[in-house]
C-alpha cells in the first residue's frame, strides 16, 4: 500500500491544472540539453507560475548538475526557494556548491556567511571545503578543515577525500599518508575513494610496493567493498610502471567487478589493454561491449578506434570506422579525426583530405583538431603556405567551448623562421594579422623576427618604430641596430 501511495505522489499525469503537466526535467530538456535551450525553457516555466513538487525540483537539479548546467540549476533553486520551497540542510549544501560553480567562490562564501548558524553544519562546511579544493585554494581549504575540527563537527571520509585530492592535484602526494593516519586515529572509516587516492599517492613517488600494501589493506578491511574503479587505477599504475603482466592481472579483476556492465568500465579495459599492447584482449573486450550495448555510442567507437590506431592496427581501425559510419545517426568529426590523423601520420595525405571532405558531406564540419592534424603534417613536410592556411582555418573555427584557438609558440616560431628564410615580408605581415585576431599582444620574439625579415628582404618601414611603441615592446640591441636600417621617416 505504501508503495502505491508513493507511486501516486510521484505521478505527473493526474494532478490539478495548477501544476506543470509534464515532468519538470522533461520540460527543461524539451529542445535539447544546450545551456541556451535549457535557459529558455526554464524562463518559460518560471513565467507560467505553474507548480511542481519538491521531489521534481530535486530530481531536476540533480540532472542539471550532472550535465554541468550550473547557472540554470542555481536560478531554479533560488526561484523555488523564493516561492516557499523549504530547503533542507542538504539542499543548502548543494545550493552552495551550485553558486560556487555558477558565480564563483566569493559568491559561495557570501551565501555561507549569510546562512543562519543552525544551518552551518558539517554538510555546508564540507560543501565549501570541497569548493576550495576544486579551485586548488590550499590555504583556505586547510584553514576551513581546522575550523571544522575546532567545532567538533562530525567528519566523514568526504572532507578528508577532498583535501587529499587537492594535494594530489597540486603535486603534494607526500601529505596524503599523514591524512590517512589522521583518519584512522579519529576512527573515520576509509571508503573506496580514500584507498584509491592513497594508492595513487604511493604511485606518484614510484612506490609500487606501497601501492600493493594499500590494496592488501583494503582487501582486509571488511568495511569497504572495492569496485572496478579501484582495479582500473591499479592497472593504470602498473602500466605507467611498465609492469604489464601485473596490469593485466588487475584488468582481470576489473572485469570480474564489472557485474553491472558499466560502459566506462569496458572503455577503461579497452584503453588499458591497448596500453599493454594486447590487441587480442582489446578485441575481446570490444565484442563484450558490443553485446552489452548493441546501440553503441559514438564515444565507444572513438575510444576503440583510437586504441587500434595507437597499436598500429590501421586496417582494424578502418573496419571499425566503416562499421560506425554504416549506422551512426550523428556524424561525429572526432571519430573521423582519429582516422584522418592516422592517415596523416603515415604520410597518406590524399586519403586524409578525402576523408575530411567525405565527413563534411556527411554534415561534420572540421574542428580545431582537424586543422591541427593537417597543420602538423604540413609543417613536418615543409609546406609552410598550407600550414599558414591551417592556422587561419583553426583561428576562424575556434574551440568547441567557444574559446579562441591560439597557435602554440613553437608553431609561431617555426612559421616566422620560414618567413625569414624566404625573406617574405608580406607573408609574415599576413600571419601577424591572423595572430592579432586571437591575442591582444604579440611576443617580443615575433617582432624581432619581423625586423630581421624586413632587413633580409631589403624592405623599409615608416611605421615600425610607432608599432613597437604602441605594442609597448622593447626589442634587444641586435634588433635595435637592424631597426635603424629599415626605418625611414
Amino acid at each position: 500500500m505504501a508503495l502505491q501511495l508513493l507511486g501516486r505522489s510521484r505521478s505527473v499525469t493526474k494532478r490539478s491544472t495548477k501544476y506543470l503537466d509534464e515532468a519538470l526535467y522533461k520540460r527543461l530538456f524539451k529542445d535539447g540539453s544546450s545551456e541556451v535551450s535549457v535557459r529558455q525553457q526554464l524562463n518559460q516555466f518560471l513565467k507560467s507560475r505553474k507548480r511542481v513538487f519538491k521531489w521534481e525540483v530535486d530530481d531536476t537539479l540533480k540532472k542539471l548538475r550532472k550535465r554541468k548546467l550550473y547557472s540554470p540549476a542555481t536560478k531554479l533553486s533560488e526561484t523555488m526557494a523564493k516561492r516557499g520551497t523549504n530547503k533542507t540542510l542538504s539542499d543548502q549544501a548543494i545550493h552552495l556548491d551550485l553558486i560556487a560553480k555558477a558565480r564563483g567562490i566569493p559568491a559561495a562564501e557570501t551565501y555561507f556567511v549569510d546562512l543562519p548558524e543552525s544551518s552551518k553544519n558539517h554538510l555546508c562546511y564540507g560543501a565549501l571545503l570541497n569548493c576550495y579544493c576544486k579551485e586548488l585554494m590550499t590555504e583556505e581549504a586547510e584553514a576551513l578543515m581546522e575550523k571544522m575540527k575546532e567545532l567538533n563537527l562530525p567528519l566523514s571520509s568526504m572532507p578528508y577525500n577532498s583535501l587529499m585530492t587537492l594535494y594530489e592535484k597540486t603535486g603534494k602526494p607526500e601529505k596524503i599518508p599523514a591524512i590517512i593516519q589522521e583518519m584512522k586515529a579519529s576512527s573515520v572509516v576509509l571508503d573506496s575513494f580514500s584507498y584509491n587516492v592513497w594508492m595513487r599517492a604511493h604511485a606518484a613517488v614510484n612506490d609500487i610496493s606501497g601501492v600493493e600494501r594499500v590494496i592488501d589493506e583494503m582487501k582486509r578491511d571488511g568495511r569497504v567493498v572495492s569496485d572496478w574503479t579501484t582495479y582500473s587505477n591499479l592497472a593504470s599504475i602498473y602500466v605507467n610502471a611498465g609492469l604489464f603482466q601485473k596490469a593485466e592481472n588487475a584488468l582481470k579483476e576489473l572485469e570480474k567487478k564489472n557485474t553491472h556492465k558499466d560502459l566506462f568500465a569496458f572503455q577503461f579495459l579497452i584503453t588499458l589493454y591497448g596500453r599493454t599492447g594486447n590487441l587480442l584482449e582489446v578485441y575481446r573486450i570490444w565484442r563484450s561491449l558490443r553485446l552489452a550495448f548493441p546501440k553503441t555510442a559514438n564515444v565507444s567507437y572513438l575510444n576503440m578506434i583510437q586504441v587500434l590506431v595507437n597499436l598500429n592496427d590501421l586496417p582494424g581501425a578502418e573496419k571499425c570506422f566503416r562499421e560506425w559510419e554504416s549506422w551512426c545517426s550523428t556524424y561525429d568529426i572526432r571519430v573521423a579525426n582519429t582516422i584522418i590523423g592516422a592517415y596523416a601520420k603515415d604520410g597518406l595525405l590524399d586519403k586524409a583530405l578525402e576523408l575530411q571532405e567525405h565527413a563534411r558531406r556527411r554534415g561534420a564540419k572540421p574542428n580545431v583538431k582537424t586543422w591541427e592534424i593537417f597543420l602538423d603534417y604540413y609543417l613536418k613536410n615543409g609546406d609552410f603556405e598550407s600550414a599558414v592556411d591551417c592556422v587561419g582555418n583553426a583561428v576562424s573555427t575556434g574551440r568547441g567551448n567557444g574559446e579562441k584557438w591560439i597557435p602554440p609558440a613553437d608553431i609561431v616560431n617555426a612559421l616566422m623562421q620560414n618567413f625569414e628564410q624566404e625573406k617574405d615580408v608580406d607573408g609574415a605581415e599576413g600571419f601577424l594579422e591572423l595572430l592579432k585576431k586571437v591575442v591582444d599582444t604579440l611576443e617580443v620574439e615575433v617582432f624581432e623576427s619581423l625586423i630581421r625579415i624586413y632587413a633580409a628582404a631589403g624592405r623599409t618601414s615608416q611605421v615600425m618604430h610607432r608599432r613597437l611603441k604602441m605594442e609597448n615592446v622593447e626589442v634587444g640591441e641586435a634588433s635595435k641596430k637592424l631597426l635603424e636600417s629599415i626605418c625611414v621617416e
